[in-house]
């Protein structure tokens, strides 16, 4: 009856035949039946029908009544269940100030008198945590992010569902991208394909291009298809594109590498989160182009640089700047002459080993000293 007062549009009367419902949860049928119940009312309720907006506020009416009645019938194992729920809902409707109050309900229930967590409801935690996560992923609220991706994984009382462990990894992945922090974004991108990848899970895929992504930042020699568990999926069609993407990386071919870009743009350059990385891509893809273009030379002109990697001359210039002030060339720009007049047809690595020869040495007349002193 509810279900059909619900179809036919009569919510007023849904509401009631469903409060009726509710009355014999309490002791009318099992717990396993009540649940199967209300979650089945509660599933129809919470997809909107075609052609309409989901009434949101109708479903949040229906899911307090749920969760006032399991209260009163002291059923905390199903009302649990039933806030995550509404939670997950919240969530996808992007709806954070409503799922901000439930994520505080939901803590609270996995809590000792003394406000810690009981540890002793650790998958709880983890699935409470796993969606505060994403909430803060969304909204970018790094600080609070970082404070429970830690909480998170401190938990060992938990035997975690692989999806939900994967999607706290990949959001501590996207967290740790954030601060360009490569090497444990390609952990925790890693770590998150393994675990969706476990459960047959879609997004094994997705975080598996971030993972690739991450590898190229850090500037790894180290193919990612190499590992056991990515190799499967090297000539998979989605994957395909982000395969050549890193050939090109590693041949340093930025003409190819750009043509991969725009000729696979749906499968690349569509993902958001991807294409907030792409400029940093291509920086370091170019800059390693024209550390092997200066080797040569102890003078070069700008233009020429400028034609040789495709670029504005003021973008080879920032470049170039970067490179100086890393010293991993020595030189001066003569942006009236525009050209670059290196100290040393040298390489960096030259400069490096210079420097520490130079360190030894001083460290030899410190410790001349030293033993003069003491002598």
């Amino acid at each position: 009856m509810v279900k059909l007062c619900y179809k036919i549009g009569k919510h007023e009367k849904m509401t009631e035949k469903y409060k009726s419902f509710l009355t014999y949860i309490k002791s009318a049928v099992t717990s396993n039946y009540s649940e199967r119940g209300i979650t089945a009312i509660l599933d129809q309720v919470s997809v909107p029908a075609p052609g309409k907006a989901l009434d949101l506020d109708l479903v949040q009416t229906l899911y307090d009544m749920t969760l006032k009645a399991l209260l009163d019938a002291k059923n905390e194992r199903v009302w649990f269940r039933t806030n995550l729920k509404l939670a997950k809902l919240l969530f996808e409707r992007e709806e954070y100030t409503r799922l901000a109050k439930i994520l505080r309900d939901l803590h609270k229930s996995c809590e000792l008198e003394d406000g810690t967590d009981d540890q002793k409801k650790g998958s709880q935690l983890v699935d409470i945590y796993a969606l505060e996560i994403q909430m803060y992923t969304a909204t970018k609220n790094h600080k609070k992010l970082k404070e429970l991706y830690g909480k998170a994984l401190e938990i060992k009382s938990a035997i975690t569902h692989p999806r939900i462990m994967g999607i706290i990894r990949e959001c501590g992945g996207k967290m740790h991208m954030s601060e360009k922090e490569w090497e444990k974004a390609h952990t925790d991108f890693f770590e998150a394909f393994k675990n969706y990848d476990e459960v047959g899970s879609p997004r094994r895929i997705q975080c598996l291009k971030y993972l690739v992504l991450a590898n190229m930042l850090m500037l790894s020699s180290i193919n990612p298809f190499d590992s056991t568990e990515a190799k499967p999926y090297k000539s998979d069609p989605e994957i395909l594109a982000m395969t050549n993407l890193v050939g090109a990386y590693e041949r340093n071919d930025i003409i190819q590498f750009e043509k991969i870009l725009r000729d696979n743009r749906k499968t690349i350059m569509d993902d958001p989160f991807i294409r907030m990385y792409i400029e940093d891509l291509l920086r370091n893809i170019r800059t390693q182009v024209l550390l092997k273009l200066l080797e040569p030379y102890t003078r070069i002109r700008l233009p020429f640089i400028s034609q040789e990697l495709n670029i504005p001359a003021t973008e080879v210039e920032s470049l170039l700047v970067g490179l100086i002030l890393d010293n991993k060339i020595r030189g001066q720009i003569d942006q009236v002459n525009q050209e670059l007049r290196l100290e040393s047809s040298k390489s960096a690595h030259y400069w490096k080993y210079q420097a520490i020869n130079k360190w030894s040495s001083q460290l030899q007349s410190l410790q001349g000293t030293i033993v003069n002193r003491l002598a």
